[in-house]
């Protein structure tokens, strides 16, 4: 279904995503966090807004210290849902992939998150419902989050000053973009760049780590030991089903989207990878990427190579997550490996380093050649739609051959 609306995807959010649970229930507060000088230093630069009155109904839901906050607060929207009205999921259930197979399609995307030789696949269509899951990754706490009206799948390391913070939806939204909390202080956080934006850590910068979408099949033939998050959630939901059917259309407009214009030359709902290293914002639109399958770039210093692969559908196009259209899987490596900068070619329908001729593929691994059975560091990159990444970081350079 094209022609995506705000009477639809209203009507969705409020009849689909809040509806309550049939089964389980709201995880209860955690203990009280510990004591100040636990609390990590400010981002520098962060200035504090003037004190103001909180978002309206905010008061009464959350225990947040509202009176420090770093964003104009007539910034922040209603998304619909209240506070924890679309459920984290807390106490993650994992199968096997045998088992997941039953109920994922092979173009399906999900969230790709490996720590050390553990490897963990997300189902956006577990995610579109939820938009956050706590999690611990081989020893690692994080949190794994998706954000529909953004397209952004973004991983955080969950351990902020000694303590390790569990994180919930508070119904708001910011540029379009979710706004989390974290049950030990109530501090509001923006999902796109991971910052503290309200109350008692507010200028505190989140971990990122690095996740990427890539389909189903590509992580079944990656990992074949790798493990799938549940459907099994304790909440009912319509899993499988996309509320937000037709809302990636290139001319559609962001739900709820009222921040600065989109700069350049990119439409707003545009795909685009996004890298940010040393001060340096680099955004590689996908219509760009899917004529080239390969980038090799220098970015804060940094010499990476984004690697594109057709194939992965896009979940927010029909009304199935499985259904919709091809857009392709991108993300982007670390060109350093074994102490030699290796430069990247696509030819023959073959990602290829000219140095030693070994074959790549889109999860960074050498798959034959001198170099077969190594991988590439994963750099933190993430996808968005241009409008998301802009309102954050309108000094972005757009990629261009």
């Amino acid at each position: 279904m094209k022609g995506f609306t705000l009477v639809v995807l209203t009507v969705s959010i409020f009849l689909s995503a809040c509806a309550p649970a049939a089964t389980g229930s709201l995880p209860e507060t955690p203990s009280a966090a510990p004591s100040a000088a636990a609390v990590p230093p400010a981002t520098p630069g962060v200035t504090l807004q003037p004190d103001e009155a909180p978002p309206a109904g905010a008061a009464r839901e959350f225990t947040t210290d509202f009176s420090k906050h770093s964003v104009p607060y007539e910034e922040v929207l209603s998304g619909g849902p209240p506070k924890d009205g679309i459920p984290s999921i807390d106490d993650p259930k994992f199968e096997t992939i045998a088992y997941a197979d039953l109920w994922l399609g092979d173009r399906e995307p999900v969230i790709l998150v490996q720590v050390g030789d553990e490897a963990r696949a997300y189902p956006i269509q577990v995610l579109m419902w939820h938009e956050i899951v706590n999690d611990e990754v081989g020893g690692l706490p994080l949190t794994i989050t998706f954000c529909p009206l953004c397209n952004t799948a973004i991983a955080f390391e969950r351990q902020v000053g000694g303590r390790v913070l569990d994180f919930g939806t508070t119904g708001r939204l910011r540029y379009s973009n979710l706004i989390m909390y974290d049950r030990q202080t109530e501090t509001w956080w923006q999902q796109a760049d991971g910052l503290a934006i309200a109350g008692e850590l507010t200028g505190t910068q989140l971990a990122f780590y690095p996740a990427s979408i890539i389909s189903w099949s590509e992580f079944t033939q990656a990992y074949p030991e790798g493990k799938v998050l549940s459907r099994d959630t304790g909440f009912v939901r319509d899993y499988g089903r996309n509320p937000y059917a037709g809302y990636d259309d290139i001319n559609s407009s962001p739900f709820l989207y009222q921040g600065p214009p989109t700069p350049g030359r990119l439409l707003p709902m545009a795909r685009v990878l996004t890298v940010d290293f040393g001060g340096e914002a680099v955004a590689y639109p996908y219509d760009t990427l899917a004529e080239l399958s390969v980038v090799n770039e220098t970015v804060g210093g940094r010499e990476i190579v984004v690697l594109w692969q057709a194939g992965t559908t896009s979940p927010l196009d029909e009304g199935t997550v499985a259904g919709g259209r091809k857009v392709g899987a991108a993300a982007a490596y670390s060109r350093e490996l074994d102490g030699q900068t290796l430069t990247f070619t696509f030819n023959g329908g073959a990602i290829r380093d000219e140095q030693t001729g070994s074959t790549w593929d889109v999860l960074g691994r050498a798959l034959t050649g001198p170099l077969e059975g190594k991988t590439l560091e994963p750099v933190v990159s993430i996808n968005h739609f241009w409008f998301s990444w802009a309102a954050f970081r309108p000094d972005t350079r757009v990629f261009e051959p």
